[in-house]
This record gives C-alpha cells, structure tokens and sequence, in this order.
C-alpha cells in the first residue's frame, strides 16, 4: 500500500489556483496568469483492529490575475474578492475613527 500522506500531500499542491482559475492562458499575446489563496488539510488514523478512516477538505480564494501585454506587467484584482476583504476593514476603520472624533470633544468641552 502507497504511503497515503506522500499521495495526498501530491494532490493538494494543486488544489489552489487550479481549482480556481485553471492553467495560465495566453490570449492574442496576452498573457494572464492566476492568483488564488488556497488551505488544505487531511487528517486519518486507525485504530487496534486495524479498521481506519481519514478525511480531508479544502478551500481556494481567487485573488486576482497578473496580465502581462509586451513588456508591461500589472495585478488585475478579482473585484469580488477585494470587496468582501475590504469591507470588514472599512467598518473596523469606521468604528476607529468615531472613537477617536468622540473622544476630540470629550477633550473639548
């Protein structure tokens, strides 16, 4: 029997931008290249009577593509992604700045 960890540790360096975008495309001379985050893990184990089981799961983000036209090379964001990160930043900034716009007249008076 194959050493299973050796397998899966094969697999799952694929599981990031592939399960997300796919291979870099070369389109008119254009060339985009992927970019996605990715967490993996798998865990197994067994028991005396030799009965055993494992599991694993995964979850891959896409980020954005670098686009490369000639000599120029630039990040193209995924503006989905960008928005869901931006948007807990936003609020905590938010909230910030009310603390510190309610302490200034706390300081004031």
């Amino acid at each position: 029997m194959p050493n299973i960890a050796i397998e899966l540790g094969k697999l799952s360096g694929n599981l990031g931008v592939t399960a997300a975008y796919g291979e870099q495309q070369d389109l008119d001379g254009v060339k985009v290249l992927p970019v996605a985050a990715a967490w993996s893990g798998f865990g197994g184990g067994s028991d005396e009577a030799g009965n055993g089981g494992g599991g694993g799961g995964g979850f891959s983000l896409p980020v954005g593509a670098y686009v490369r036209r000639g000599s120029e090379f630039r990040f193209a964001p995924n503006p989905v992604t960008l928005i869901l990160v931006l948007t807990p930043f936003v609020c905590v900034a938010g909230r910030a700045l009310g603390y510190v716009v309610k302490s200034l007249k706390k300081t004031r008076r």
